[in-house]
């Protein structure tokens, strides 16, 4: 029985070996970027292991990673993605088992806010909580995808049952459809392997009561059958902000059977549980222009955040005998997703408060809300190689069903605890919850201080989008010097969202359709290198984000339902001009592009973004940049894995004039991301990695940057940061791995996101070690 192939390279087996040029140039400055020399460094055949390192050793299981290269990814695991990453005329950063693994992190929260050009956002009042993207700038929480369909809703997102992971940077509505503004993230989910049985265990502990347990069984049962199971349980207290905690549970169970030579069948089930109690972290304090440091934890007994996620995938796959390969992938699924939540805001108490009038203390403040989520998706590719003429194409014809069901809801709170401050707000003064006493002092009862009372209450967005799309794109290679990269996309959708606002029922339900693109144009530069030029465009409907209901801001809609019917779509283009190169004999792959995304029509809320006046289309924006990457094996004994991004955001049009030429919010310009393995002896391992952020502005997604006029300056400031982690790793024997890593070496206090009025800023998590082994059982 064989195996059906996995796509491969346009320019090696798929039509047959072509001629190979000599490399005649060397660009020594991608070379000095990584700070090492290019002499003698590019020869055509690797550096032979003379150590034989690893040997015998535990190793990851990589099917998409060069078995030579530790941390490079040979292609994407999209089979519409014709090519290997090193012809692929764009910027894709692909994240390894064996990266995931040293990085020490888990959630992919923690692993997508490291690399560079990405972001995070908050939960808000106007958005839910949950894992929250921003990529080149764009808001991107929707613009998440497990093996290659939309994964929808907010909810935690956990890395135990992955292959690899994949960001896309750039608009990619061709490949993703709606949203994809700044790009998108695709986890690949670990697979049956038919030709081999293993069971890998690891077991892990750590300060602040961490443990976590998984375990990896593959199992051939014969050459047509195997089975696959990933299992996780995790805990720990948030370091240094207890009794905040995380806890996950998780399985994938899989299995695969191949019915004949030209028929498989894979199919698999998915489920986490994530049990938060969340920590909202600082806030911001407004004379000091900075978060306010060493906040004590206020978050109360019964806050929580809690996701659950449970997903049937069926995958088919068939080739013809004339060779065309039928790839169908089909989902149902359905997640939950409920929070209540605490902020707090910096202030003064009143001149009527009877303790002490004028003292600075900060309130609390509730966040909270629940989101149902159900399902179902089914995308199927037809996949031929052929020639026309002289030319020689990878064809991919695909056609796309979606059915999203979302409804929001809220809770309703009753504080029964006794306030204790009175403080000017929005409304007035009142009595509040302060987190300190009128001598400066933490309250003694600061996590029971609310003394609240939770009720699931009815849901306020019952939000319905049914999509049909379809689409072609075209793979060409020119002659052994040029290829061609052609996408063209037609998504039809019929839109229902039945919105309660404050008892007011409004129905906003519409159809429309658009067009995407793409054309990217590579020039090989000898065997290891190239030029490209890419221009790709992507579309965002009104009302889009599932999360938001009626809300005028947040990506959400309002207004009259005729005003929303008659909006125009954002539109977004973008062009990249970049060049790869692969170095030291074809281990490590380099990537330097320099990029401008333009969106137009950008839905804007008009006049205040809590009232009920509409969203109009009278945005525009740009973000242009450069970004640099390398990924794999350097010698025999170095490994790397950076990530480089200088970027410029800017608001070219606004229906608030003064809001023009301001930066966009959440959005950091410049950002780094190395990680580093260094492997002295066969046995020992030792690694560290780096992340690097400017300062970010808060303010609403997609947007400009709140601003205070009084001061002629941004409203909240996220000030950048730098951190260090570090890990090594010693193999006693040769199944056996001891791992040990720490996070924030230097326990630096740092903060990730911001709430667009500081009312909570994200802290990053301080220095926390955790002591793991590996097991080849």
């Amino acid at each position: 029985m064989t195996n059906l192939k996995k796509p491969a390279t346009l320019r090696t087996s798929s039509f047959g070996q072509k001629q190979q040029k000599e490399n005649t140039a060397a660009p020594a400055m991608l070379a000095l970027a990584l700070g090492i020399s290019s002499s003698g460094s590019l020869a055509s055949e690797p550096p032979k292991d003379t150590d034989e390192r690893s040997s015998n050793m535990i190793e990851v299981v990589e099917v998409y990673g060069d078995k030579d290269a530790r941390y490079k990814a040979l292609r994407s695991a999209d089979p519409r993605r014709g090519v290997e990453l090193s012809e692929t005329p764009s910027t894709i950063t692909v994240l390894t088992q064996s990266q995931l693994q040293d990085s020490g992190k888990s959630d992919l929260k923690e692993i997508l806010s490291a690399q560079a050009g990405v972001t995070l956002g908050t939960g808000e009042n106007g958005n839910a909580f949950g894992d929250r993207y921003i990529i080149r700038g764009h808001e991107a929480r929707s613009d998440v995808f497990v093996d290659g369909v939309r994964d929808p809703g907010m909810t935690t997102r956990e890395s135990f049952a992955l292959e690899q992971l994949e960001i896309s940077k750039g608009p990619s509505s061709t490949f993703a459809g709606r949203g994809s503004s700044g790009g998108a993230v695709n986890g690949i989910t670990k697979q049956p392997i038919a030709d081999e049985s293993f069971a890998i265990g690891e077991a892990g502990i750590g300060t602040d009561d961490y443990h976590r347990l998984t375990l990896d069984i593959n199992e051939a049962l014969n050459e047509d059958i195997a089975v696959r199971a990933n299992l996780l349980h995790s805990e720990e207290n948030v370091p240094d902000r207890e009794p905040a905690s995380r806890k996950r549970v998780g399985a994938l169970l899989s299995g695969q059977i191949s019915v004949s030579e030209r028929l498989k069948l894979v199919a698999d089930y998915y489920h986490l549980k994530a049990d938060d109690v969340p920590d909202l972290g600082s806030y911001f304090d407004s004379d000091t222009r900075k978060p306010k440091s060493d906040v004590p934890v206020y978050l109360q007994k019964d806050d929580f955040l809690d996701s659950q996620v449970d997903a049937l995938t069926i995958k088919t796959h068939y080739e013809t005998e004339t060779g065309i390969k039928i790839q169908n992938i089909s989902r149902y699924g359905e997640t939950e997703n409920a929070y209540v939540t605490t902020g707090a805001r910096g202030t003064t108490r009143d001149a009527s408060d009877p303790e002490a009038p004028g003292a600075k203390t900060f309130v609390m403040s509730t966040h909270q809300g629940w989101q149902e989520v159900e399902y179902f998706v089914s995308q199927t590719n037809a996949i031929w190689n052929l020639s026309i003429g002289a030319l020689d194409h990878r064809v991919v014809g695909g056609v796309e069903y979606s059915n999203e069901q979302v409804k929001n809801g809220t809770f309703e709170i009753d504080n029964t605890g006794a306030t204790n401050c009175v403080v000017s707000g929005r409304g007035g003064t009142q009595d509040s919850y302060c987190g300190l006493d009128g001598s400066g002092n933490v309250v003694a009862n600061i996590n029971t201080l609310l003394g609240r009372e939770v009720i699931r209450g009815n849901d306020d967005s019952n939000f319905d989008v049914e999509t049909v799309s379809v689409y072609a794109l075209d793979t060409v290679d020119l002659n052994e010097d040029w290829s061609l990269h052609l996408g063209l996309r037609y998504d039809h959708f019929d839109y229902d969202n039945l919105v309660n606002s404050r008892g007011t029922l409004t129905d906003y339900a519409y159809s429309d359709g658009f067009w995407n693109g793409h054309m990217g144009v590579v020039r090989h530069i000898g065997e290891n290198g190239n030029i490209y030029f890419n221009a790709s465009t992507a579309t965002n409907i009104n009302g889009g984000e599932s999360d938001v209901g009626g809300s005028c801001g947040y990506g959400g809609l309002c207004g009259s339902p005729d005003q929303v019917e008659q909006s125009d779509p954002e539109q977004v283009q973008n062009l990249e001009l970049g060049t790869k190169w692969e170095f030291f004999g074809g281990r490590l792959l380099t990537t330097a592009a320099m990029f401008q995304t333009t969106k137009h029509d950008v839905m804007e809320s008009v006049g205040d973004a809590y009232s009920n006046l509409g969203t109009l289309n009278t945005g525009k924006n740009r973000v242009e940049g450069f970004e640099l990457t390398a990924t794999g094996k350097i010698t025999d004994k170095f490994s790397v894995q950076l990530s480089a991004s200088m970027m410029d955001s800017e608001v070219l049009k606004s229906y608030e004039s003064e809001n023009e030429g301001r930066a966009l919010s959440n959005f950091a310009d410049d950002s780094l991301y190395v990680l580093f393995r260094y492997e002295p002896t066969r046995n020992l391992v030792l690694g560290t990695a780096y992340t690097y952020k400017s300062e970010m502005f808060g303010g609403q997604p997609d947007s400009a940057a709140g601003y205070d006029s009084s001061i002629g300056d941004y409203s909240i400031v996220v000030p950048s940061y730098d951190v260090v982690d570090a890990f090594v790793q010693y193999y006693p024997t040769s199944n056996i791995n001891l791992r040990l890593n720490v996070s924030n070496v230097g326990n630096e206090e740092y903060w990730t996101a911001a709430y667009r009025s500081g009312a909570f800023m994200y802290l990053g998590d301080a220095r926390n070690v955790r002591a793991s082994i590996t097991w080849d059982l």
